[in-house]
């Protein structure tokens, strides 16, 4: 017997569960079906929301020949070979053949390139599938040819709608006295994934015979998994999603968001020191001057996380995550060196101030170089006012203090010794 997933693969736009933005009434893709015509286009998202399914019914609808290619399983020789087919059964000014390309974001450089010719004298329509940003993962020169539609994750709306249909049109449930007391670990086990959900709903029921009943609630789902398996991929783009999101709360001073962005991190089996090094960032970039105790907590964090590895190093980057979300912040130091950056890439190389240049030689004392250097300490407050900028930006100010305690010293203190100059 097929899966239950399988059994339940809708044919029609109107059976189609989710993605009213894409095929729902006046929605763009549902237009293009109806109009009989449709462009090359990429379908964004993660697995499990009918990316393949809505390629089949596009497909079926418009009534043309249709090719499929795995990413995974097929080389150039495979792609030239079907746009030779796709040519054949092409009619003059009809649709032309669609190419279904699955895990399009695991076909290599030449081999997407292989599909620019085709696609671009319209000898086929290509759909591409993948669950990465195609941003990152598709040529330039193919995603140029393509529109790109994001596919989200189900609602739980749309996944109990899922569940009763299954329940009420699949001829095997259909003969089983099926009782669904409670759907909170179905829907959390599934995380927005249709497929994902039909399968924990087919491991539940398959044992069962015609007539027998079947009970569904929060205890047998977690039963049966055990554990519930997280969508964490370390390399793809919910990776990077996570950690965005990480490194947002503590910028956001959110503690919370912060810790549980952690916990999926830790969860999904991300490396100890990726997050250790974001941290460290994190407490340069966004904490800074406000409190400079943060670098030295981050850095203390990855320290130790070197030193100890999982499952213990969850413990000092948990410590650092909270500090640093509940710190004061301050992004004053990250945005002076920037615009010091800019202002030399504007100006070149500035000349040093001959006061503040080194004259190991005879010839460069001759020269000038030294000359007139004031020597701080020598004076109240180990200060003494001489120019260190070269002449040509000797007024400009690269550094803003923040308003936060510890720069509002600086700044005073600054503006308490520099009586011509105010930051």
């Amino acid at each position: 017997m097929k899966p239950l997933a399988e059994r339940l693969r809708p044919t029609t736009l109107d059976n189609y569960i989710g993605q009213k933005h894409l095929v729902g009434q006046g929605a763009i893709l549902r237009q293009m079906v109806e109009a009989g015509h449709i462009a090359s286009f990429i379908l964004w998202g993660p697995p499990g929301v009918g990316k393949t399914t809505l390629a089949k019914i596009i497909a079926n609808k418009i009534d043309v020949a249709f090719y499929t290619l795995s990413a995974v399983s097929s080389g150039v020789k495979d792609v030239r070979d079907v746009i030779e087919s796709a040519k054949k059964n092409r009619f003059f000014g009809g649709q032309s053949p669609i190419l279904f390309i699955d895990e399009i974001h695991r076909f290599s450089k030449s081999q997407q390139d292989s599909l620019l010719a085709a696609v671009e004298q319209g000898d086929i329509t290509l759909i591409g599938a993948t669950t990465e940003n195609p941003s990152f993962e598709v040529i330039r020169p193919l995603l140029s040819r393509c529109q790109v539609y994001v596919l989200q994750s189900l609602s739980q709306e749309e996944l109990l709608q899922l569940i009763h249909q299954a329940l009420q049109t699949d001829s095997y449930l259909q003969d089983l006295d099926v009782e669904l007391q409670e759907t909170d670990a179905l829907l959390r086990y599934s995380g927005g994934d249709a497929r994902k959900l039909l399968n924990i709903l087919d491991l539940v029921t398959s044992s069962a015979q015609p007539h027998e009943k079947v009970i569904i609630n929060n205890k047998v789902i977690e039963e049966r998994l055990q554990q519930n398996p997280l969508a964490y991929d370390k390399d793809g783009e919910m990776h990077y999603d996570i950690i965005s999101a990480f490194i947002k709360s503590i910028r956001g001073s959110d503690p919370d968001a912060a810790i549980y962005w952690l916990a999926r991190m830790i969860a999904g089996g991300e490396d100890p020191k990726f997050i250790a090094r974001r941290l460290v960032i994190s407490a340069s970039e966004d904490i800074g001057l406000a409190n400079p105790n943060a670098l030295l907590i981050a850095n203390a964090a990855f320290d130790a996380v070197a030193k100890i590895g999982w499952p213990e190093g969850r413990i000092p980057l948990a410590e650092a995550t909270i500090y640093l979300a509940n710190s004061p912040k301050s992004n004053s130091a990250y945005l002076a060196v920037d615009a010091a950056i800019a202002k030399v890439r504007e100006t070149g190389n500035c000349p040093v101030p001959l006061p503040i240049r080194n004259a190991p030689t005879q010839l460069m004392a001759e020269l000038g170089y030294h000359d007139g250097y004031i020597y701080p300490h020598d004076f109240p407050h180990h200060f003494a006012a001489q120019q260190y900028l070269p002449d040509a930006l000797k007024s400009e100010q690269f550094w803003h203090p923040a308003d936060n305690l510890q720069e509002e010293k600086q700044r005073e203190r600054l503006n308490n010794l520099w009586k011509n100059r105010k930051w």
